[in-house]
Order: C-alpha cells, then structure tokens, then sequence
C-alpha cells in the first residue's frame, strides 16, 4: 500500500476538525467505532483525506446520504450494493 501522509485528530486545524465532525454527523451509526484506526483513533481512510479537509468531507458526506434509512432501499440492500462495489474495486473496506 502506498503511504500518504495524514493529519492526525490531535493535528488537526479547525477546518479539518469541522470537516471530520461534519461527515460523521451524517454516516451511518453503525460506522461510529472505526475498523481500521490509525494512531490517533480515528478511521484509517478518512485519515487518508485529511490534506484536502473539503474532498474529505464531500467524499464521506456522499456515502452517508447514499446511506440514509431514508431512502427506498433497506439497510441491507445498501449494505449489499457497498460489498459488490468494494468486491469489484478489490477494496478491503
């Protein structure tokens, strides 16, 4: 894998901290605790957009809106879709 360099929570300037609370508020809860947590805690792949605070946002705040109950396919539909996709794009997430 090829390594970026990140900005940690701990680092983080208000921009980037606004971004990463402003994307988590529309995730889905079930991706509160993250899988792959880097050394400061928080979600390896969203670390890996902490250069660009806007791209991060905008990227995480789509899934989350793909996401969202309230829309016409279940939970498990959604879910569904995300691990095709991912399985297609040989991603581990």
């Amino acid at each position: 894998m090829t390594w970026i360099h990140t900005v940690s929570i701990f680092e983080a300037d208000e921009k980037l901290r606004q971004a990463i609370e402003a994307q988590k508020a529309v995730y889905p809860k079930e991706y509160a605790d993250p899988v792959h947590p880097d050394a400061s805690g928080a979600s390896a792949i969203v670390g890996s957009h902490t250069l660009i605070p806007e791209a991060l946002y905008h990227a995480f705040a789509t899934f989350g809106a793909l996401m969202s109950p309230d829309l016409p396919l279940s939970r498990r539909q959604h879910e569904m879709i995300a691990t095709v996709v991912s399985v297609a794009n040989r991603c581990q997430y």
